[in-house]
């Protein structure tokens, strides 16, 4: 069904173009076929169509006018092969970096001129050549359709056409479904049988093989003629970047495979290289036919292939249809083509985008319709490179007149094209005998604006300048001195601290700051790092009145409660080498840190979570504060016969409780057989 679709598009199109180009009809369709089977066939872009360019259309007529049709054919060839060559080269890319203002300034300047040509064809008149000649000949068009019957009744089928390509997608589903173009031929065909209409010109046919010139070793001695060279240049810039910003344009319409670019270069240059070997016209990928493709639901080249098979059918079997067509009718449908590459609405949108892109769509468009197509697609790139050029170059200067010196500090991009304001900024401070210029944060410092500092530099030595610092990228005193910016250390600020006297069997308890200090002194850690020293808490020591060690309100661990005050032997004994159990002897309130001893690490711990393993035993003589959850055995203590429950410490029940925030008294406590290591650990005062 898309293939047909497609077929339906292209013919009108392809015999629109060829009499538009001044070339025979049939011509038009071989172009066709070619695009179709050939160009089908190959990979690249699997769902763009390709046909005779519209946009070459002028051109085309233009070199036939000048040098026959018979030279067509090796141009075309010609074309075809540097295309492949641009391909194998993988040059596609080098379309796709073209600014996108050029690209719609040159659609604009080939759809203009287009516009022009087919005015004059829609009322059956023959055109002028050039777009100026034919904006001139307008006067004397009006006049001529003024005064003829016949050319009113053309103009009259010119403008059903064009108003039919224009309102057509306005029509109710599923009738849009029917290609525009083909509903203005059909229409044309029917209201130019009536009668009034005979006059009308119809398409003159002929018979489609006779129509094939194939090229000789003779004709492509003609090559080498310069305006030729120009035509074959100027074909293959034209139709290779009109058949990849076509590519582009059908990518973004569907979610299946995308372009490759070299490839369907590769292809679109054996196409031109077929069609210039039987005289045929230059061909290229047509938006128009690529998207009646896709909204077709073609997902496969096989569409584009069979529209071809289609095309030669009609040209062999039914040539005698092509005879009804009026050309006033493809002229219509052409000038709708020229009218959508000229887009006005884009130069508005340009326009409001970006002012500076604007002028380059503006001016390119304005070269090619005065000039030729080639001159006007150069002069839009050498815009394009300028503003290009001009915003890139961006350029601070930050000038500084203090006293006897004078300072420039510039930032960003300095090119030749910011030299005249670089000259002025020296200048103003060339009167002061101690100038320092500071380039070397620019990123970028052409030769020219460098050349110019050095200059101006020796210069200010030789009128006796008392001091010319000039810094430029690149220099190894800038480099030193940004690096000993960035690299400045703060100033290193030695603390020290007297540690305060604290009682024995209070301060030289475990829990302070002096005695943790003193035990990690002593450590040797495993990384080789030097264990810290007493200063290094200084600011986390307690204050100087005498505290004594709390119990826990939570309840503490059978460790502890056997008399190991850091941690089972099992783990290794010294809670310093077991950092699981690195802490206090006893839990504070969890999440609270105690008052006394506000160092790091010593913190309110809970004590039911001092290690996940172990197994908790409650002191009859604390039970836990309101809210606070008696601890469980951990349910994988069975693992681990060492942390499974054991039987309850053998306290004394005769022993009264400490009072409140006092530690154990002279002649009891709580202590187990570990007295004599908890006493060398942490002091006399640990004793029981």
């Amino acid at each position: 069904m898309a293939s047909i679709v497609v077929f339906l598009v292209a013919l009108p199109l392809c015999i629109g173009v060829a009499a538009a180009s001044g070339v025979p009809v049939a011509l038009g369709i071989v172009t066709g076929i070619i695009g179709g089977l050939i160009v089908g066939f190959l990979p690249g872009s699997s769902l763009q169509v390709s046909g005779p360019a519209a946009g070459l259309a002028v051109l085309v007529l233009e070199f036939v006018s000048e040098h026959g049709t018979g030279m067509l054919g090796p141009v075309v060839l010609m074309c075809g092969l540097v295309q492949m060559l641009l391909g194998v080269l993988k040059a596609g890319g080098l379309f796709q970096s073209i600014s996108l203002s050029v690209v719609q300034g040159m659609l604009a300047g080939i759809g203009l001129p287009l516009i022009l040509s087919q005015i004059y064809a829609v009322v059956d008149s023959k055109q002028h050549g050039t777009p100026l000649t034919n904006v001139g000949g307008m006067p004397d068009l009006v006049e001529a359709v003024a005064g003829s019957p016949t050319k009113l009744a053309a103009l009259g089928l010119g403008v059903m056409a064009i108003v039919l390509c224009f309102v057509w997608y306005k029509v109710p589903k599923p009738l849009n479904k029917v290609p525009a173009p083909l509903i203005a031929v059909v229409l044309g065909c029917i209201i130019a049988a009536l009668p009034g209409f005979e006059g009308v010109k119809k398409v003159e046919f002929g018979n489609m093989l006779e129509a094939l010139n194939f090229v000789s070793p003779g004709d492509m001695t003609h090559i080498f003629d310069p305006a030729v060279i120009m035509m074959i240049i100027t074909f293959t810039v034209i139709a290779s970047a009109e058949s990849l910003f076509s590519a582009a344009a059908v990518d973004r319409m569907h979610t299946g495979p995308r372009t490759k670019y070299n490839q369907e270069l590769f292809a679109q240059g054996v196409g031109n290289a077929a069609s210039g070997v039987v005289g045929g016209m230059p061909l290229t990928a047509v938006i128009v036919r690529s998207a009646a493709n896709v909204n077709a639901g073609a997902r496969t080249k096989l569409s584009r292939i069979l529209h071809g098979v289609w095309l030669l059918g009609f040209g062999l079997l039914l040539p005698g249809l092509l005879g009804l067509i009026p050309i006033t009718v493809l002229a219509g449908v052409l000038l709708h083509a020229g009218w959508k590459l000229f887009n006005p609405p884009a130069f508005v949108k340009m326009w409001k985008t970006d002012r500076g892109e604007g002028i380059v769509m503006l001016i390119t468009t304005a070269a090619i319709f005065f000039a030729n197509l080639l001159e006007g697609v150069l002069a839009g790139l050498a815009i394009a490179v300028v503003l290009i050029a001009l915003r890139m170059s961006h350029m601070s200067i930050k000038q500084t007149i203090t006293g006897d010196t004078g300072r420039l500090e510039l930032r960003g991009n300095a090119t030749f094209l910011r030299l005249p304001r670089l000259i002025e900024a020296l200048e103003a401070i060339s009167d002061r005998p101690r100038v320092h210029v500071d380039a070397s944060r620019l990123g970028h410092l052409d030769l020219a604006c460098r050349s110019q500092i050095e200059e101006w530099g020796e210069q200010r030595k030789k009128a006796g300048a008392l001091h010319v610092d000039i810094r430029l990228p690149g220099d190894k005193s800038a480099e030193v001195e940004e690096m000993e910016e960035v690299t400045t250390a703060p100033e290193e600020v030695e603390v020290t601290a007297e540690l305060p006297n604290v009682p024995a069997g209070v301060g030289a308890g475990p829990g302070t700051a002096a005695t943790t200090a003193q035990d990690h002194a002593s450590d040797s850690y495993p990384n080789g790092h030097q264990a810290p020293s007493a200063s290094d808490f200084t600011d986390t020591l307690p204050p100087t009145h005498e505290r004594s060690r709390p119990y826990a309100e939570a309840g503490y661990q059978q460790t502890m409660a056997q008399g190991y005050a850091h941690g089972h032997p099992a783990h290794g004994g010294y809670a310093r080498q077991h950092p699981q159990h690195y802490g206090p002897p006893y839990a504070y309130h969890p999440g609270q840190p105690h008052p006394g001893y506000p160092q790091p690490g010593y913190a309110g711990h809970p004590g039911q979570a001092h290690h996940p393993q172990h197994t908790h035993y409650q002191h009859p003589a604390y039970p836990p504060p309101q809210g606070y959850p008696i601890p469980q055995p951990h349910p994988q203590a069975a693992m681990h016969p060492q942390y499974q429950q054991q039987p309850p410490p053998p306290y004394d029940p005769n022993q009264p409780p400490p009072p409140p925030y006092q530690g154990p008294p002279p002649a009891g406590g709580y202590w187990g057989p570990g007295d004599e290591w908890a006493a060398q650990s942490h002091g006399e005062g640990s004793r029981r």
